[in-house]
C-alpha cells in the first residue's frame, strides 16, 4: 500500500514539473500558431540624435537637419503615406539604418561632401511635402532604432514586391562581395500588390536589347533566342543566355533595359517573336531584403515592426542609438 501511494504521489509530482516547465504529454488543441519571433532589442542609448548635412538634389544646396527629420522625408518618399503606421514604421527603421550604415562605412555621400542626399540615384528617395501625421508617428515610435548585425548597421535593402519570395544579394543585386549572413531567401506574402505587379509582361525591340548588350561588352549581330540561364535560390534569373552562347547578368540587363518596365528577374519565361523580346514575370524590384507589399500584408495580420524585420533579416538586433 505504501508503495502504491508513493507511486501516485510521484506521478502527480511529474505532471506538476512538466506543466511548470512548459512541457506537455499531448499537443494542446487550443494552442495559438507559432508567432514570428521579434528581433532582439538593445536599449542602451549610445548618444544624442545626430545632425546631418543633406545634399538637396532639387536646389543644389546643402542643408543641415536632424536625423529624424531626414528619415521622415525618406519614409514619405519611399512608401505611400496612407499605408498602415506599422508599415511606415518598418520603412523608418530601414531608412535610418541605410543612412547610418552609409555614414559609418563611407562617410555618407563623399562626392557631395554630405552625410545624405535627396537624389534617389545616389542615396534614397525624399519627399518632405508628403510627410503627414502617420509618417511622423511612425518615425517617432521608432526613434533612434537601427538594425544591426554584430553591432554594425546592416545593408538595409528593400524593394516593392518580392513576388512571393525574396532573393539573396548575389542573385538579386549581382552582389560581388560575400553573401551577408543576415540575408536569406524567405517567403513573403505579396498578394496585396497590384495585379500588374503580381504578374506582368514587358516587351522590348531586338535593337533595344542589342544596344544594352553592347554597353555590357556583349556584341551580337542578331538575336535568335534568349533563354533563362542560371537561377538563384529564389528562382530569379541570375543570367540570361543569348543565342545559346552569350551569357549575361540578369540584374545588369534589367537595369540596362529599364528596371521600371522590366520589373524583376523573377521570370516565368522569355520569348523572341519577330522583332520583339517579351519577358513574363512577377514581383517588382531586386527582391533583396524587405518587400514593401509583404510588409503591408503582415501589418494586416497583426505583426509588429520588429517581428516583420525578423521575418526578412536573419540574426539581427534592433539597437536604439538615441532617445
Amino acid at each position: 500500500m505504501h508503495n502504491k501511494r508513493w507511486y501516485a504521489v510521484l506521478a502527480v509530482l511529474v505532471v506538476i514539473v512538466f506543466a511548470a516547465s512548459g512541457c506537455s504529454f499531448m499537443k494542446n488543441p487550443q494552442s495559438k500558431p507559432e508567432q514570428t519571433p521579434a528581433v532582439p532589442q538593445k536599449q542602451a542609448v549610445q548618444g544624442n540624435e545626430p545632425e546631418i548635412l543633406v545634399y538637396m538634389h532639387e536646389t543644389g544646396e546643402k542643408k543641415k537637419m536632424k536625423m529624424e527629420e531626414y528619415v521622415a522625408g525618406v519614409v514619405a518618399g519611399e512608401m505611400k503615406n496612407d499605408w498602415p503606421v506599422e508599415a511606415l514604421a518598418v520603412q523608418a527603421i530601414l531608412a535610418r539604418t541605410f543612412t547610418q550604415q552609409a555614414i559609418d562605412e563611407k562617410g555618407g555621400v563623399p562626392a557631395r561632401g554630405t552625410q545624405a542626399s535627396t537624389d534617389i540615384k545616389e542615396f534614397q528617395a525624399y519627399n518632405a511635402k508628403a510627410v503627414n501625421d502617420s509618417v511622423k508617428k511612425a518615425v517617432e515610435m521608432t526613434r533612434g532604432m537601427v538594425i544591426t548585425y554584430q553591432g554594425k548597421p546592416i545593408q538595409a535593402w528593400f524593394h516593392a514586391s518580392a513576388g512571393g519570395i525574396t532573393a539573396t544579394a548575389k542573385e538579386g543585386l549581382n552582389y560581388k562581395e560575400d553573401e551577408p549572413p543576415y540575408i536569406e531567401s524567405v517567403k513573403s506574402p505579396d498578394d496585396l500588390a497590384p495585379a500588374d505587379v503580381q504578374n506582368w509582361t514587358a516587351s522590348f525591340t531586338k535593337k533595344e536589347v542589342m544596344d544594352v548588350l553592347a554597353k555590357m561588352g556583349k556584341n551580337v549581330n542578331a538575336i535568335d533566342s534568349i533563354e533563362i540561364g542560371k537561377k538563384g535560390p529564389s528562382g530569379r534569373s541570375m543570367t540570361l543566355l543569348v543565342n545559346k552562347a552569350v551569357e549575361v547578368s540578369g540584374p545588369e540587363i534589367r537595369v540596362g533595359l529599364d528596371s521600371v518596365k522590366l520589373k524583376s528577374m523573377l521570370l516565368d519565361k522569355v520569348e523572341v517573336s519577330g522583332d520583339t523580346v517579351v519577358f513574363t514575370g512577377k514581383g517588382y524590384g531586386h527582391g533583396v531584403g524587405v518587400s514593401q507589399w509583404g510588409v503591408n500584408k503582415l501589418t494586416t495580420m497583426g505583426k509588429k515592426p520588429e517581428e516583420i524585420i525578423g521575418q526578412y533579416f536573419k540574426d539581427v538586433t534592433i539597437e536604439k542609438r538615441w532617445n
